[in-house]
């Protein structure tokens, strides 16, 4: 009588966990990504399509063809105190030109509360469904895991792409 609830707690455990395991490598695929790409000046396509290779070894032991990630950069326009796609690279391209909502507490101001000039950001995101082994506990359709990190460029106040325009 016992038996079936402790396999249902332990293959529950186990399909927990691993997803738990899977959120964490998401995490540091998506921090990972901006961190690279802002420790350049400029990126080629070749080393664009090295960071997602990493991004792919990273995700070791699970499936990486469930894995989703992209990498842009979002100039902070000061006149309008919002964010701007200038580039953008991966599975789910952003449009260069559109609109994207940055997070308040990460566009510099100064003590006039005036957004300061020449702003832009790494910006990674990554999702990745998860699918479980056994299913009894967590749906077997899976369970979409995403995250978003943000990076200043360290080198220069940009990062310069190819066939992207100059800052």
């Amino acid at each position: 009588m016992i038996l079936p609830l402790l396999l249902v707690m332990l293959f529950g455990m186990i399909d927990i966990t691993m997803g738990v395991a899977a959120d964490r490598k998401v995490t540091m695929i998506a921090q990972s990504l901006s961190d690279l790409a802002s420790r350049y000046a400029s990126v080629t396509e070749a080393e664009f399509t090295n960071f997602f290779n990493i991004a792919d070894a990273m995700l070791v032991p699970y499936d990486k063809t469930q894995l989703s990630a992209t990498i842009s950069q979002i100039y902070i326009d000061p006149s309008t105190k919002n964010g701007v796609v200038k580039w953008s690279r991966g599975d789910v391209k952003l449009t260069p030109g559109d609109p994207f909502a940055v997070p308040a507490n990460l566009i510099g101001k100064d003590s006039s509360n005036a957004v300061l000039p020449n702003q832009y950001l790494i910006l990674s995101q990554v999702s990745y469904l998860y699918k479980p082994i056994v299913g009894w506990v967590v749906a077997k359709t899976g369970i979409t895991l995403g995250e978003s990190s943000f990076t200043r460029p360290r080198l220069t106040t940009c990062v310069v792409a190819p066939s992207a325009p100059p800052c």
